[in-house]
């Protein structure tokens, strides 16, 4: 190239880069959450994909038999038996499944400094979890809003989420109850209303995260609650088999278990050179007793306060 007279011309930057070493990070992807629903829920084995919930049935919920408490003379004491429910609620596990390709002439020769099979899948096993909360939540058969009993909804008084809706929610949900659940936007909506009333929530760290609580309950994060129209839901949950709760179901021993539920399964390499990986995670979620769980509908997300 001609220089230009009285122009000093330097290797510039662009150029230089083609002979520079770059430091590369591994794929980054928005879509992934901290995921909290998952770590929070316990996790229950089961056998053939199924589980099955027994519930006793009576006429008198209060009290499915008859007892006596301590007569003063002699009576004839009250025969009774517990009764079952005959046709109970059984959950099948759901399949989340997805398949990679990689064309092996890819995998081999760009294979540094990160292992293209190895970001691929772990980038589709982070999506597959997503799901998995999302499946948790939403899904048609045995998510949580779906679900939930009849009796165990509430409305919120004015649309925004206060304390007194969620003190509603509790009473819904009032033995031993775990923690709530809420869309971001609905935790940031109840925490307006706190502040509002001069009633602050306090925050409780878990998993060295920090959280906002009420009655010491903590409030959970999930995006997976839906926000329609500046509307969304807040549930509330009591967890465990042992305190007849919500827990999540998974099949353990799979072939190529990666971690609970979730399996890698090498399939081949056509003859097209493409080398297939087959990714399913199994799962579902089961609400013991339906006084397990509560949802406080109509929560508006969108409402501020002017202080002056």
């Amino acid at each position: 190239m001609a220089e230009t007279p009285g122009v000093r011309h330097t290797l510039g930057e662009g150029a230089a880069r083609q002979l520079a070493n770059t430091t590369k990070t591994p794929p980054q992807m928005k879509a992934i959450t901290p995921r909290w629903l998952v770590r929070f829920l316990p996790w229950t084995p089961v056998e053939a994909g199924t589980y099955r919930v027994n519930r006793v049935v009576s006429e008198r919920p209060e009290s499915p038999a008859d007892v006596a408490c301590g007569p003063r003379e002699e009576i004839d004491l009250p025969e009774t038996f517990v009764n079952y429910d005959e046709k109970p609620r059984e959950y099948a596990l759901c399949a989340v499944t997805t398949v990679l390709d990689v064309q092996t002439r890819v995998s081999d020769l760009y294979r540094s400094p990160y292992d293209q099979i190895r970001e691929q899948l772990r980038l589709i096993i982070e999506l597959v979890k997503e799901r998995q909360e999302n499946e948790i939540i939403n899904n048609a058969d045995y998510g949580l809003l779906k679900n939930a009993a009849p009796e165990g909804h509430v409305k919120t008084r004015t649309g925004p989420p206060t304390p007194d809706d969620l003190d509603e929610l509790i009473t819904k949900v009032w033995k031993e109850p775990a923690f709530f659940l809420a869309h971001p936007r609905a935790i940031a909506a109840f925490g307006r209303e706190c502040t509002y009333r001069g009633v602050p929530p306090p925050t409780v760290t878990l998993f060295g995260s920090p959280f906002l609580t009420w009655r010491g309950l903590p409030l959970i994060p999930s995006d997976k609650l839906a926000i329609k129209d500046g509307r969304t839901n807040i549930l509330l949950l009591r967890t465990g088999e042992s305190k007849q709760g919500v827990i999540g179901l998974f099949q353990p021993g799979l072939v190529g278990e990666v971690s609970p539920g979730l399996s890698v399964r090498f399939m081949g390499i056509n003859r097209k050179a493409i080398a297939s990986y087959l990714i399913s995670l199994y799962c579902s979620a089961a609400i013991l007793t339906e006084d397990a769980l509560g949802v406080l509908e109509d929560v508006n997300v969108g409402t501020y306060h002017e202080y002056k």
